[in-house]
């Protein structure tokens, strides 16, 4: 089954840099367009970034420029890179298998970030 574990977050000054990394497994991660989407508390889920199966990347406005999302297809990795870290950025970061061919979404847990001086 399709399993996606997020990692990386954490507590960071504005300014500072994180690493998210979603670790996939129970689909073919070459083929599938990956996603990382965020959730603010009392907010609804919003599109943070997309990368497709060759590595074509689309980021939401407020992250163009800090965000850099990239892939590890040898070890089934997704990477969100992110710098420049806004008090606004504070959210839980999902990681999404993208929906195809009739098949839903998936989802991981979700990890934690907090940007606050």
């Amino acid at each position: 089954q399709v399993q996606l574990v997020e990692s990386g977050g954490g507590s960071v000054q504005p300014g500072g840099s994180l690493r998210l990394s979603c670790v996939a497994s129970g689909f073919t991660f070459s083929r599938a367009t990956m996603s990382w989407l965020r959730q603010a508390p009392g907010k609804a889920r919003e599109f943070v970034a997309r990368i497709t199966s060759n590595s074509i990347t689309i980021y939401d406005d407020a992250v163009k420029g800090r965000f850099t999302l990239s892939r590890d297809n040898a070890e089934n990795t997704l990477y969100l890179q992110m710098n420049s870290l806004k008090p606004e950025d504070s959210a839980v970061y999902y990681c999404q298998l993208d929906p195809t061919n009739g098949i839903p979404p998936y989802w991981g847990k979700g990890t934690p970030v907090t940007v606050s001086s």
